[in-house]
């Protein structure tokens, strides 16, 4: 299954460290950050796990829930958990799904034959509170991601659901805004728009974040 933007993503019901969950009662009415890891003690993916724990009050005032998988099961996840704590000094905060089966990881279309025909490849799945997907990533096994990125793109995502703006290039929360090019009467501009706007080009209209 190839899953693509705009799609609603597959529900499951699979066991994790946190016990049985069955993914959209879980996800209930939050956004999701689902990521992949190859298999349970290794090494990069040690590292992106103890950080997304340190980063849970920044996910959590996103109103976001992370949920971790890798393809091996429960009790050897437990193990993984123990060294993740003991390695970079964080309790993990999150459940880490067991795909054994490989459920999840067929339905989300993690395993990359080229790259591993058994095991997952490093994605992930940012999943808004409709159970849209709305970006995924797909990393190396050799380069850890960038979790600070990926809370930016929620950040461009929750402010551009809500406002008629996109985001430019290397936008950092409480930078401009593009105003959309849809939007063409001056009446709705000074409306959407009160703290005004700069035409560089008629398709590229800057404005104050709206909501800063």
């Amino acid at each position: 299954m190839v899953l693509q933007l705009g799609d609603t993503v597959p529900d499951f019901t699979q066991a994790s460290t946190k016990g049985e969950i069955s993914f959209y009662d879980w996800a209930g009415d939050s956004w999701v950050v689902l990521f992949s890891h190859p298999a349970d003690f290794t090494p990069v993916c040690t590292t992106e796990l103890g950080e997304v724990a340190r980063l849970k009050p920044e996910f959590d005032k996103r109103g976001v829930k992370t949920v971790a998988l890798s393809v091996d099961d429960v009790e050897s996840h437990a193990g993984w958990t123990k060294d993740i704590e003991e390695t970079q000094s964080v309790s993990l905060n999150y459940p880490i799904l067991a795909d054994g089966d490989r459920k999840v990881s067929d339905l989300y279309g993690m395993i990359h034959p080229n790259a591993s025909n058994t095991l997952t490849v490093r994605s992930v799945f940012i999943i808004d509170p409709q159970k849209k997907l709305r970006l995924t990533l797909t990393y190396p096994a050799s380069t850890g991601r960038n979790f600070p990125e990926i809370l930016r793109v929620i950040d461009s995502l929750q402010l551009t659901d809500n406002y008629k703006v996109a985001t430019p290039v290397n936008w950092q929360d409480g930078g401009d805004c593009v105003i959309v090019p849809s939007i063409k009467d001056e009446a709705e501009l000074k409306e959407r728009f009160p703290k005004g706007y700069t035409v560089v080009k008629p398709y590229l209209r800057m404005t104050p974040q709206p909501n800063k």
